[in-house]
């Protein structure tokens, strides 16, 4: 498995030069370490902020399971979501959370004749001015996701 989680990863993480707003780092509760977040009084309501991790040794014609922590915290906070490679349809996308809690996401990559290079947060703005969406935790696993 490899560890691409923010703090002490070895993944490559870039932000998006195209999108309205950048991911910024904040600290955990626990203090070790730190998440990328969205505070929730950054930009426009329907404004993007992108978060992009390079993929570049993954072997075609495998599968991976990328699992990640995530947060949706404070009312109308937005839309978090995922997209593989250059697609432009979302893996995966969650639009408001029960409650302020991490939850864990998880998505399976299946690769083949293209090989996925990038796998891309995307945070939407909502109308809120409170909270955050936060990313924490990222993990590349080979093979398909576990069951819980």
């Amino acid at each position: 498995s490899v560890d691409c989680s923010f703090s002490q990863g070895v993944c490559d993480w870039k932000q998006d030069a195209d999108d309205d707003f950048d991911w910024n780092p904040a600290d955990r509760d626990r203090g070790d370490g730190y998440y990328m977040a969205v505070p929730g009084f950054v930009g426009h309501k329907n404004d993007m902020g992108r978060l992009k991790l390079l993929l570049t040794d993954l072997k075609p014609k495998s599968s991976y399971c990328l699992i990640f922590s995530y947060r949706l915290a404070g009312e109308k906070v937005g839309k978090l979501r995922v997209f593989l490679a250059n697609k432009r349809t979302p893996v995966w996308e969650e639009s408001k959370g029960k409650d302020e809690k991490w939850r864990t996401g998880k998505i399976e990559i299946f690769q083949g004749a293209e090989t996925t290079n990038s796998v891309t947060f995307e945070s939407e703005r909502g109308k809120g001015k409170t909270g955050e969406i936060g990313v924490d935790n990222v993990i590349l696993i080979s093979g398909l996701c576990p069951e819980d």
